[in-house]
């Protein structure tokens, strides 16, 4: 049983000319891919298993990022089903020179723990032992439930 905070990941992409569209800006489909990429990690390292992406609720783009600045996404489980395990995912633009951050995107992804022959294989609770994992643990199911109402 990992716990909430074994599970966070940030990881960075730069921002590069082939991932721009016509405006100059980060194409939304990179950065769902990259969400989805970093999201499935953090899922796997509570499951010990592969995951796959089951569902994606709502995925707001809230600003974009520009060519040169870096992408930053965070993520971690915050909950988990009998196979399933719920991840909060967020993306930032930063200013690789002066580290200036903003969120651009939100999310909520479930994983689904598969076998070797893709089925679907039991995950265990995630474990709340710090104030850091109620605090994220929190935060998620709250802007979980504040998405679902808009």
């Amino acid at each position: 049983m990992s716990t909430v905070t074994a599970t966070y990941i940030e990881n960075r992409e730069r921002v590069q000319p082939d991932d721009v569209n016509n405006y100059g800006t980060a194409h939304g489909g990179n950065v769902a891919k990259w969400m989805d990429e970093v999201g499935a990690m953090s899922a796997m390292r509570h499951a010990g298993n592969t995951c796959v992406t089951a569902r994606i609720d709502r995925l707001d783009f809230e600003r974009p990022i520009p060519q040169g600045d870096t992408c930053i996404i965070e993520s971690y489980a915050y909950a988990t089903g009998e196979s399933s395990i719920r991840v909060r995912l967020r993306a930032y633009r930063e200013n690789p020179q002066t580290g200036s951050r903003e969120r651009t995107t939100e999310s909520y992804f479930v994983f689904v723990a598969v076998d070797e022959d893709m089925n679907p294989t039991t995950v265990a609770d995630l474990s709340v032992e710090s104030e850091r994992c109620r605090k994220l643990r929190t935060e998620a199911l709250d802007g979980e439930r504040d998405m679902s109402q808009e």
